[in-house]
């Protein structure tokens, strides 16, 4: 008898200590009716919990109360899907409690969606909707087994009757193959727009575009002659380098660039966004560059750069920008208010998937 007692007593003794110890229930983020959101974050022991956000211009300091809980209410954001991370002691860390995780081998945030009073052009509409399938492929060029996200349109139709073109949208540096999707939106972007009849139906390939232990010297190579032979090979698409466009931002921006313009036989539509180029095979491709115009002029029937005018490559994309009128090639710059961000991210590829394939 004695025994149980001691034994009940232990049980009790051992369930409250977990109790005391488990942290408390927490929602985090919350959108709230008038677009202010309040993050929360649970630590007893850190000594300074902050928030960094691409809705704020600097960090701002949590308050903890007695429990154990950081919180923050930011007052009216502007509807649009952030990158935000909490710092705690010094260090960035994703939101515990949000299982939206921004796509990135090196930078750990979570993400905010801020829902406008109409429907954004990425945000989840009622209209038909396109399918994303994740696909193995063998890149001879890398001699490795690579992994590839594919957008089919709404009403795809899988059979060949009907051939689509095909965009080839590369994500920028430290990002994956899930990043146009989990943080650009791009499968709900081509749906509303195919929707509203501004963009034609198509596939969207997003390929893994970090090759190590450079992110750019076999890209190009692994995009010619392992994608597109992959795809062609497994959809029905259109031929020609009219049914074939490629984009992509930062150091996707500058692969997008060194693809597109050493084939120019095989894209016509070169869409590249805020471009990092400060890279060795851009230089090998551009700094002795004597492109015949002309014949560029007609196999390309778009071209076009993006930037945002706080961009930290904002300088490095107007001198981008006038190499190319420079040479003569016809191009289209998109220069718009903002930085490096994916919000601006958003913006180029609606107005790419509006002008592509037309």
């Amino acid at each position: 008898m004695k025994n149980s007692k001691l034994i009940v007593f232990i049980l009790l003794l051992l369930g409250g200590f977990a109790k005391a110890q488990r942290p408390p229930v927490i929602v985090s983020p919350q959108v709230h009716a008038d677009k202010s959101v309040t993050f929360k974050y649970f630590s007893k022991t850190a000594k300074e919990v902050k928030l960094s956000g691409e809705f704020l211009k600097d960090p701002v300091s949590l308050s903890k109360d007695t429990s154990g809980v950081w919180s923050i209410t930011v007052p009216s954001i502007s509807p649009d899907i952030y990158p935000y991370n909490f710092v705690v002691d010094g260090t960035g860390v994703a939101d515990p409690n949000n299982t939206r995780i921004f796509a990135n081998e090196r930078f750990k945030r979570s993400i905010v969606d801020i829902p406008g009073d109409k429907p954004l052009i990425h945000s989840l509409q009622n209209v038909p909707h396109g399918k994303i399938t994740y696909q193995l492929y063998n890149s001879k060029s890398l001699n490795t087994t690579r992994q590839l996200l594919v957008y089919t349109p709404p009403n795809f139709d899988a059979s060949g009757k009907t051939k689509y073109p095909v965009l080839y949208l590369i994500h920028g540096g430290s990002d994956t193959e899930e990043t146009w999707t989990k943080v650009g939106n791009a499968n709900f972007i081509a749906d509303n727009l195919i929707a509203q009849g501004k963009a034609k139906p198509m596939i969207i390939v997003m390929p893994y575009g970090n090759v190590r232990p450079a992110p750019m010297p076999d890209f190009t190579k692994d995009v010619v002659n392992d994608v597109i032979p992959f795809i062609e090979a497994n959809y029905p698409v259109k031929a020609g380098s009219e049914n074939r466009a490629v984009a992509g931002f930062s150091v996707g921006g500058g692969q997008t660039l060194n693809i597109g313009f050493t084939n120019t036989d095989k894209f016509g539509y070169i869409c590249s966004y805020a471009p990092f180029t400060a890279t060795e095979e851009f230089k090998k491709n551009f700094d002795n560059w004597t492109p015949n115009a002309d014949v560029i002029n007609k196999q390309v029937k778009l071209f076009t750069i993006s930037v945002g005018t706080d961009d930290f490559l904002y300088e490095s994309v107007k001198k981008n920008i006038a190499m190319f009128e420079e040479k003569k090639i016809k191009i289209k710059p998109l220069i718009v208010s903002g930085g490096h961000t994916w919000m601006n991210c958003k913006l180029f590829l609606a107005t790419s998937l509006q002008e592509i394939f037309k």
